[in-house]
Formats: C-alpha cells, sequence, structure tokens
C-alpha cells in the first residue's frame, strides 16, 4: 500500500494505524459527548439543582422530601367534597313546599248553599250524596291557580294569600280560616299539580337528562342519577358536580356510591351536572415503562400502586434514590405544608421525593393518594448517559478491532 512518496507500510500496520486514529479521536471527543447523548429525564442532581436556579424554576416550586408528617397531610387532604354543602344548622331538606311557579288544584267543600256551589245542589255544583257523603255537602274544584313570582296567590272572596314556603295543608287551612264567615263549614284541599319549586335539574353524561321532581322519600344525589337513567361511564370516571344557590361541590360517582356520608340528600332547586373526567396521571423518565398516560380505573389509587402499575424504576437505567411527583398541590393542603410558593390557576406547583431505596418510603407510599393530572418522574441514574457512552464506543470500534485481529 502506498502512503507517501517514500513510505509503505503492511495491511495490518495500517489497519492498527486506523485503530489507533479512531481511538485517539474518541478520546478527544469524551469530555463533551456525555452532555449530548439523548436521555429519558433528568437524573436527581438536574431536578434538585433546578429548585435553586431562578431562570430554570420560574414557577417557585419547592422540593418536600417525603416525611410520615408530609404523608399524613396528603392522606387527609380532600377536596371540596359535596358533603360541604349540607347546612349544619338546617340538616332537613323540606320537599313539601309550596314554590313560585307551581300549579295548584284548590278544592272546597261547603255545606248547604255555599259562595262557590249552585244554589246548595250538590248534583249541580258537582257534588254528590252517594257512597256515604253527607247530603247537602258540595265541593268545587276552583280553576288551575299558579303561584305568582313574589310567592302569592288569588283566591276569590279571599284576596291574595301567600303560598310559597308553606305545605299544602297550611295553605289550606289559612284559605278555611278566611271563608269561615262567608260559608257554611268550609274545608279546603290543596294540591300540587305541577311541581316546579321541589325539583333538582340533572344534566350532561346521564340516559335522561332533565327536571327531577322531588318526593317526601327525601332523595339523594345518586337515586336522582339512578332516576335519570343513570350514568353513561363507569362511576369512577364520571364526575358529579353539585351547584347549591352560589357553593359548588364535587366529587366522583363512584365515592358518593362508596362512601354514604358524601351522598347528601337533594334540595330544591339543586342543579347537578354529571361530567365525563377520566382521571389519570403520567409517567416520565427511567420507569419499568415508557411514557405513558396511565387511567386510575379505581375509585382511589395510591403513590404505591401508581409506581407498580409504571412498572417502577427500570433496573437497568433508573436511579431508585429519586422518584418525584409533580403536583399542583391544593391551597388549603399547600399551608398545611408551609408552602410559600406563589399560587397559580391550577394550583401551587410542588415537587415530592420519595427515596426508594429506603424501606419505610414504601409504607409512606401507600398512604398517599394520586391526584388527576399528578405526574410521576423516576430519575435516571448519574451513571446513564456513561453506560450509553460507553455503548456507543463499542459501537464505533468494535469493527476496527475485529478487523485487527483478523489481520494478525
Amino acid at each position: 500500500m502506498y502512503l507517501g512518496p517514500n513510505l509503505r507500510c503492511s495491511e495490518p500496520n495500517r489497519i492498527k494505524r486506523l485503530y489507533l486514529i479512531g481511538m485517539s479521536c474518541v478520546s478527544l471527543l469524551a469530555l463533551n459527548a456525555c452532555s449530548a447523548i439523548p436521555d429519558s429525564g433528568p437524573t436527581e442532581r438536574g431536578v434538585m439543582n433546578a429548585q435553586k436556579d431562578p431562570v430554570r424554576n420560574p414557577l417557585q416550586f419547592q422540593i418536600l422530601q417525603v416525611t410520615p408528617q408530609i404523608a399524613g397531610i396528603l392522606a387527609s387532604e380532600v377536596p371540596p367534597l359535596i358533603s360541604s354543602l349540607d347546612s349544619s344548622d338546617n340538616p332537613v331538606a323540606h320537599n313539601d313546599r309550596i314554590g313560585a311557579g307551581d300549579m295548584l288544584t284548590i278544592t272546597i267543600f261547603e255545606l248547604g248553599s255555599g259562595l262557590f256551589s249552585s244554589g246548595g245542589s250538590p248534583a249541580a255544583a258537582g257534588g254528590s250524596s252517594e257512597g256515604g257523603a253527607i247530603a247537602g255537602v258540595t265541593n268545587q274544584n276552583l280553576p288551575p291557580t299558579q303561584v305568582e313570582t313574589d310567592g302569592t296567590i288569588s283566591i276569590p272572596y279571599v284576596g291574595r294569600l301567600r303560598a310559597a314556603g308553606l305545605t299544602p295543608q297550611i295553605l289550606a287551612e289559612e284559605i278555611r280560616k278566611n271563608l269561615l264567615n262567608k260559608s257554611q263549614n268550609p274545608q279546603v284541599m290543596v294540591r300540587i299539580s305541577s311541581d316546579i319549586a321541589n325539583t333538582v335539574i340533572v344534566s350532561g353524561e346521564v340516559h335522561k337528562p332533565g327536571r327531577v321532581v322531588l318526593s317526601t322519600a327525601q332523595e339523594r344525589l345518586s337515586d336522582l342519577i339512578a332516576i335519570s337513567g343513570g350514568a353513561n361511564f363507569p362511576p369512577e370516571d364520571t364526575h358529579v358536580q353539585l351547584v347549591r344557590g352560589s357553593r359548588t361541590g364535587a366529587t366522583d360517582l363512584g365515592t358518593l356510591e362508596s362512601i354514604p356520608h358524601e351522598d347528601i340528600r337533594a334540595r330544591p332547586g339543586d342543579r347537578i351536572h354529571v361530567i365525563y373526567q377520566p382521571r389519570s396521571y403520567t409517567v416520565f423518565g427511567a420507569a419499568g415503562k415508557e411514557a405513558t398516560e396511565v387511567p386510575f380505573k379505581s375509585p382511589r389509587v395510591t403513590l404505591a400502586e401508581a409506581l407498580a402499575r409504571a412498572g417502577g424504576p427500570a433496573d437497568a437505567r433508573a436511579d431508585p434514590n429519586a422518584a418525584f411527583v409533580f403536583r399542583f398541590e391544593d391551597p388549603i393542603a399547600a399551608r398545611q405544608l408551609g408552602l410559600t410558593t406563589p399560587p397559580t390557576p391550577l394550583g401551587i406547583p410542588v415537587i415530592y421525593k420519595l427515596d426508594m431505596m429506603e424501606p419505610n418510603s414504601y409504607f409512606l407510599a401507600q398512604q398517599i393518594p394520586m391526584k388527576n393530572k399528578d405526574l410521576i418522574l423516576v430519575a435516571n441514574a448519574k451513571i446513564n448517559r456513561f453506560y450509553k457512552f460507553n455503548q456507543l464506543i463499542g459501537t464505533l470500534v468494535s469493527p476496527a478491532i475485529t478487523a485487527a485481529y483478523l489481520a494478525k
């Protein structure tokens, strides 16, 4: 082989020279090569250093090592649940009250010749003395009477009476008292023929959305969803929002069905929105599975279960000392944790760090509930890039080594 005007070498020497040149180039690139090698996520040091860098941490998040105290706070943390809307000073829901917009059927019974009868004749007035009825007693149904927006109704020979807030029995007694000096032994019956006030609106992902009339059976929220045909999706993916006056509470249907305390009784005027909201969390970094979104598929998922579903730390590339949970925390829990991070529209950004090399951490992970849209990051091991770099070197020099061996 020709190497220059006066230099020749054999084929084996040429291969050796190429091998040495290749190794020299690899050595020159070694110092900067690791930073250019792709990776699935940061190391523990990368996450911890980002907390201290204002440029890399514009949200000013804090990192909290999971301790028994923190796990206890997170385990007891609950969102604004529906049960918080139940008024302690008025625990009983009154579903038999008359309200504005209701249509009333009013029947007046009179003895002899009365105000509302025709000459005292039972037949003429629509009354009857058959079947044990008292002779001479007439009854007359007044025209359908609607409760006005101010809560009053108008009765002939009586005038205006307040009806809103009264039961039909109380209103009947009020009408009777006002007729005592005008009619002979009057008796009154009042019935709500079209009930508007004692209703709730059920909307959203149910089979039969619409207005549901409450009864004296004191229906609970899950009862009303069942009356509306049931939810279209599984309970754990069904979000139930209750609007009561100016307040709002929410939970999932699975909680209503499994925790009786949360399945409160409905009140007239409530609005129940049933929303399809599948809960999930995401997993990144050196977990056993590739980056993925994992659905809850159950009313409650703990951090231990979430890590197990993600395959746990990958044995070949993960740093089990550093499993992180990224979360926008509820302001109430944030105050209990002593966080001073400025709030965002989504909540208080915080990162919880779990050391999975400590046996105690596995007990703590079983206490911490996952939240919708949480993010789990399993940090990469510090030597992960060096491992990949060594693989890259092997890929580059292996052909040369093989060729040199064959050339001997």
